[in-house]
């Protein structure tokens, strides 16, 4: 299944990268300049070690009239490692002196006082005063660069810690901030035909303001859309019903008055679509009913004689022939949150459906399960899965002969689902291969 696209999640990862990226950029501002402060530092410090270890040579050759190897040996005291190397040189270049980390060959530096960068090191000169000998200190590029490493990493560590501390900064913060639209989106998407109360937008944000404001315009105008439909439905089935009977019984008595032949016979026709008629003028004041949301009741009733009385009726209908079965558990129970009138309205739609559209040989069972689960099953051919889609819509029709409105199933799901029920379709039947079943559950 599709995953549905959230403002929340891109917005955390956009925020998230965007301030490591500027970490990212402070960082390697920080390197460049820590660098430079570096190189000032270690020059600084190269040459302030150079110019003091050139006064130390320079006393202990006043104290003798050569370099003493003792002296040499004192100078280049052992170390592990040596982060600065010199080499004493003569004017002609050759070494007198050294460290232990020093190479053996003269640094690759001109003898003149100041600083020289070779491919590895950075190499200070300083001389005598008499150019007698140059002292030449190297400090290895490897040094330096492992003292921004080390400084850069410190920089860095504290932002593998700062990236999911922020993720969650962020997604309580965003969540904080877009609570609101949550809040209106949630109001928003209870409106139905049946909820058409306006949207709250006292406490939201002033940048919301405006949407509720559009939505409660938009309601508003839907409200009396439907209110009009409702009307105009409701008053015109009343006004038909009327007529409609009166038609219906001066047809009959025409029916018993003429002799048998062509005549009665078009008007037994006239007859079949007056019931018809009336049938639908019958449907559309149960749709207006159910579109007004009848269905949900505060208060819990016990609905189990509705259904038996409506099950009743069917059976003493003489058209029925016999075929309505009834069953019921011996422990079910039907104590629901409903309308009682509501209630009958569904079962009567339900049983009628199946009496009409199902196979005239077969019977029809309504069960009533201990978990108060209806089952309303008739016979008679599959049906299938792109009809049973839009069996539940207003004036749909399976492939039938039978006479309907096509509205039954229609008024039905929608007054169960103002209950909180659910209808559920099946073809073929539980248990069986072929048929169709209507299933009504109602929360508890």
């Amino acid at each position: 299944m599709k995953r549905e696209r959230s403002i929340t999640g891109p917005l955390i990862l956009a925020l998230t990268t965007v301030m490591v990226v500027f970490w990212l950029a402070a960082i390697g501002l920080s390197v460049r300049v820590m660098q430079q402060e570096f190189d000032e530092i270690f020059d600084s410090a190269q040459q302030e070690t150079t110019e003091r270890l050139l006064a130390l040579i320079l006393d202990d050759l006043n104290q003798s009239t050569d370099i003493d190897p003792r002296s040499i040996a004192m100078l280049n005291t052992a170390a592990s490692r040596e982060y600065l190397t010199y080499q004493v040189r003569d004017p002609s270049g050759k070494v007198a002196l050294r460290s232990n980390d020093a190479p053996a060959e003269p640094f690759d530096a001109p003898l003149r006082t100041g600083f020289h960068d070779t491919a590895t090191a950075r190499i200070y000169t300083e001389m005598t005063a008499d150019g007698s000998l140059f002292l030449q200190v190297a400090d290895r590029f490897k040094n330096r660069r492992e003292a921004v490493r080390e400084s850069s990493l410190t920089l860095l560590i504290p932002l593998i810690a700062l990236i999911p501390v922020s993720i969650f900064a962020i997604w309580f913060i965003v969540g904080r901030a877009l609570r609101p639209i949550e809040t209106l989106r949630r109001d928003i998407g209870t409106k139905d035909s049946g909820n058409m109360a306006e949207v709250n937008g006292q406490n939201l944000p002033v940048e919301l303001r405006p949407i509720a404001r559009s939505v409660n315009l938009l309601l508003g105008r839907l409200r009396a859309a439907l209110e009009a439909e409702r009307e105009f439905t409701a008053n015109s089935a009343h006004e038909l019903r009327t007529p409609i009977a009166g038609a219906l019984a001066q047809t009959q008595r025409l029916v018993e008055e003429l002799p048998p032949g062509a005549t009665q016979d078009r008007v037994q026709q006239v007859e079949i679509s007056l019931v018809n008629l009336g049938r639908l003028a019958e449907k559309l004041l149960q749709l207006s009913r159910a579109e007004a949301g009848i269905g949900g009741s505060s208060t819990a009733v016990d609905l189990r004689p509705v259904l038996d009385m409506v099950v009743t009726d069917f059976q003493r209908d003489s058209r029925t022939n016999g075929r309505l079965q009834y069953s019921a558990a011996p422990d079910a129970k039907l104590v629901r949150n409903a309308d009682m009138d509501a209630f009958g309205i569904v079962t009567r739609n339900l049983i009628e459906n199946a009496l009409l559209h199902g196979d005239q040989e077969l019977p029809v069972n309504v069960s009533l399960e201990s978990g108060g689960i209806i089952r309303v099953v008739n016979g008679g051919p599959l049906v299938r899965d792109t009809e049973m889609a839009s069996l539940k819509k207003r004036f749909s029709r399976g492939k039938t002969t039978a006479s309907g409105s096509g509205l039954g199933l229609a008024i039905a799901d929608r007054i169960i689902a103002q209950m909180g029920g659910t209808l559920e379709l099946s073809s073929p039947a539980t248990g069986a291969k072929t048929g169709f079943e209507a299933k009504v559950t109602l929360p508890a």
